[in-house]
């Protein structure tokens, strides 16, 4: 859920902080009054390409900063995979367009523009700017299918892609049999070549650092021993004996100082075992020439064949067991390939075998969906409205199976059907979305929903059919709406008013969270759009009330 929206200097808008809530959370406002720049800001944070024009005059950059929570589990491991840690269960997006330079953060990490395009897609979905709607991507329309036939066609899907997976998995190794026998030869030659040199090296796990450690001590023998030569000299010049035994003459003459003669006598007793222990350290670690040598030559025997096999020793380990996994196949080569060539043929026949049943499934999915988006589009104002999903099949299969599917739409009668992406404008999209997204209330997985635009060229009876679909929506989704509809604002949970005023000659925007009162303030001038008679006021407090009644 989007909790926070934070703007500075962009556009109209100077400084803006907006707290969004769950349910239905309506923006209105007079035309003109910023509503575009907030969903502007808004674009600006899921991965639109910023534009210097957007700073406001007079400012050096301009800011904008998202805060998202309520994360589920599947949210937060697809999050982990892409490198990014909830702080406390939230994700912060910042982002910064500057005169001069510009900066993405998330959860203050740097991050490129595909990385917050590929984070904010999980976490939020805009409908009605062009540059942010689903509905234009492709794939985007197969994807609505196999969210409404989840439970369906999940396990399915899961398989193909598996079985997908496998059979790829076998071509790459088919692919290595295509040798003549010259080819397989030098081959052979080369891998026994590569077994032998790994195997002769016998890497143990730790050796290298173990001698890396030794070879540091022999490579700096002479330092060391210098140090602790002067170390040695150092105490062998102290004479504790004498301060010990000048102490004890004072400590006759005053009892207190019996601590400091303690501890100096621990002094004396710490040098003696100090000294000690240099003498022996001294005497046991001779610079050994060999040893230096074999050491030197062992550790470029280790990390020679490291290089070239892996770098580490689990990764040598692994390419020894593909070498001689390759080699037998060499060795067998006729009935490895023939071998091969069987599995690939089954794996093949298994995968298409599963596609044409994901086909068969998705098919009777998609004429069930398509029905029950049209029904939905008929209550949102289409009339005579044609609305299909259509097949055709990828010549070659993938792990999503071998099917692209694409609305085909007709808005009007008379009018042939087109690709929906091709016939509808900005407001139409968004309704056709805001059909799509009620039939799909309970599997859509991303949970904030922005509306823009929604509402145009609509009123009366189809205006109060959209306020219900997203009545619906909002109980299983955050939905943030802007409109100038009273029939929409009146269903909203939390209502802001955009207003631009002017100060000290400088024209900005504000975005205020109304009251209950303030509301039907707010709605009574949607109402009538100049005085707010008392029959406006009464009409306005009507509506909230019935809205009210329908929640309740």
């Amino acid at each position: 859920m989007l909790y926070h929206l934070e703007v500075k200097d962009l556009a109209l808008i100077e400084k803006a902080n907006v707290e969004f809530g769950p349910g239905l959370n309506i923006l209105t406002g007079e035309t003109g009054a910023g509503k575009s720049i907030l969903i502007g800001s808004i674009n600006l944070c899921l991965g639109q390409k910023a534009n210097k024009d957007m700073i406001r005059t007079g400012a050096e950059q301009g800011f904008v900063e998202l805060i998202f929570g309520d994360l589920t589990e599947k949210q937060i491991a697809l999050l982990q995979e892409m490198d990014i840690e909830p702080e406390d269960g939230q994700v912060i997006i910042r982002r910064k367009i500057g005169l001069t330079r510009s900066e993405i953060r998330i959860n203050d990490q740097a991050a490129t523009l595909n990385k917050l395009r590929a984070v904010t897609d999980l976490l939020i979905d805009i409908h009605g700017q062009h540059e942010h709607q689903s509905l234009l991507r492709d794939g985007y329309h197969l994807k609505i299918l196999d969210d409404f036939q989840a439970k369906e066609t999940g396990a399915l899907r899961q398989e193909v892609s598996e079985s997908y997976h496998t059979y790829r998995s076998l071509l790459d190794r088919l692919s290595g049999f295509h040798l003549d026998e010259g080819e397989r030869q030098r081959e052979l030659d080369f891998l026994k070549f590569e077994i032998q040199d790994i195997e002769d090296a016998a890497l143990r796990e730790g050796e290298e650092e173990e001698l890396s450690a030794k070879y540091k001590k022999y490579q700096n023998a002479k330092k060391i021993y210098g140090s602790l030569s002067e170390v040695k000299e150092l105490l062998e010049n102290t004479d504790f004996s004498m301060a010990v035994s000048n102490l004890q003459s004072a400590l006759q003459y005053d009892e207190t100082l019996k601590n400091i003669s303690d501890s100096l006598y621990d002094l004396q007793s710490i040098s003696d075992d100090t000294l000690r222990d240099l003498d022996r350290y001294l005497d046991d670690n001779v610079y050994d020439e060999e040893d230096f040598e074999q050491i030197t030559a062992r550790l470029d025997e280790i990390r020679n064949v490291m290089m070239k096999y892996g770098g580490t020793v689990e990764k040598v380990e692994q390419a020894l067991e593909e070498k001689k996994k390759r080699l037998t196949e060499l060795e067998n080569y006729e009935e490895e390939k023939a071998k091969c060539e069987k599995e690939v043929k089954q794996q093949e026949s298994k995968l298409l075998s599963l596609c044409e049943k994901l086909s068969q499934a998705r098919q009777r999915g998609g004429k069930l969906l398509s029905d029950r988006i049209r029904t939905e589009m008929e209550e949102m104002g289409f009339l005579d409205v044609k609305f299909e999903l259509v097949f055709s099949r990828l010549s070659q299969p993938t792990a999503g199976g071998f099917d692209e599917a694409h609305f085909m739409v007709s808005l009007n009668p008379g009018e042939p059907m087109r690709p929906l992406t091709e016939v509808a404008s900005g407001g139409e999209l968004s309704r056709i979305m805001l059909s799509i997204k009620t039939v799909l209330a309970d599997t859509d997985e991303i949970p904030t929903l922005i509306f823009d635009e929604i509402d145009t060229g609509i009123s009366g009876r189809t205006a109060e059919r959209v306020s219900e679909k997203l009545r619906k929506i909002s109980k299983s989704h955050q939905v943030i709406l802007i409109t100038h509809l009273p029939q929409i604002a009146a269903k909203a949970d939390i209502h802001f008013r955009i207003e631009k005023k002017v100060s000290e000659g400088h024209t900005h925007t504000e975005i205020t969270r109304l009251s209950e009162e303030d509301s039907v303030q707010e709605l009574g001038r949607l109402l009538a759009g100049g005085a707010l008679t008392n029959a406006v006021l009464a009409n306005a407090r009507e509506l909230k009330a019935m809205a009210k009644a329908i929640k309740n």
